[in-house]
């Protein structure tokens, strides 16, 4: 099969993950990503291509509840069956890591992981062919057709968030399951999920579900790597503070010493 990158990057040993990103910035800009626009050019702080229309005066977040996540992968499931990715590979899973507690029997935890469809997603703006893209309801999304499989989002994505695709050899990601919602549906894995983990809503309808649940938890309430100043919209209740600032890999089980 054809290799399908049309201009591969070489990453030094000592190259840091920011100047790497800062490299497929500038190779966006070559690719005439800005188009006639003079504001907002690539490689400007804070650059994000204009958002394409979504659902009308909607901003979709998730609220993981890990208190009553079990870890039966029900979700993983219901995701692979809508979704149909290739096997092995999976746009949302749980996975089980184990917390060593000095003293004590070490602990279990069930982490739920999918796409955080960041309000500031560093995916979007290193797309040389700006197949990747984020609607203004927030949800980010790939355009197969013009997706030419670079793979420079994902390694954009500080949260493996996202693959490239063995069958289509484009880019692939949890949408939220946006074809669902619009029609009025559950995304697969909340609808699926047995102990009510997941709940998804507009985070600009002050009577909804998810922004009830997170009031009545404010000081509860964490995301995934806040420092990456991604603006995450995927919520978590019950994150354990060893998993705040760094959590990677694919792996069923991670060993993370408790400090």
């Amino acid at each position: 099969m054809a290799d399908k990158t049309p201009f591969p990057l070489t990453q030094n040993p000592g190259q840091t993950k920011r100047t790497f990103l800062q490299e497929l910035v500038a190779l966006a800009t070559t690719f005439g990503l800005a188009g006639s626009a003079q504001a907002g050019m690539p490689g400007a702080p804070g650059f994000q291509p204009t958002r394409r229309p979504g659902m009308e005066g909607k901003r979709f977040g998730m609220l993981v509840d890990m208190r009553k996540c079990i870890g039966c992968q029900a979700c993983t499931v219901s995701c692979s069956v809508e979704n149909m990715p290739p096997i092995g590979q999976f746009r949302t899973t749980v996975l089980q890591y184990e917390v060593d507690q000095p003293g004590n029997a070490p602990a279990m935890v069930s982490l739920p992981r999918l796409c955080n469809h960041c309000d500031e997603p560093p995916c979007v703006p290193v797309c040389p062919v700006q197949a990747t893209f984020q609607r203004t309801d927030g949800i980010v999304l790939v355009d197969n057709e013009r997706c030419v499989g670079c793979g420079y989002c994902v390694q954009a994505c500080p949260y493996d968030a996202r693959f490239i695709n063995h069958e289509t050899q484009t880019a692939d990601k949890c949408t939220f399951c946006e074809h669902r919602l619009e029609v009025g549906l559950l995304p697969a894995c909340v609808e699926s999920c047995v102990g009510g983990a997941r709940v998804i809503g507009d985070l600009n309808d002050q009577h909804s579900e998810i922004n009830q649940r997170m009031a009545a938890h404010q000081d509860e309430i964490k995301v995934l790597k806040p420092e990456m100043k991604t603006e995450p919209r995927v919520f978590y209740i019950g994150l354990p503070d060893e998993f705040v600032h760094g959590v990677d890999g694919q792996a069923s089980v991670r060993l993370i010493a408790e400090h």
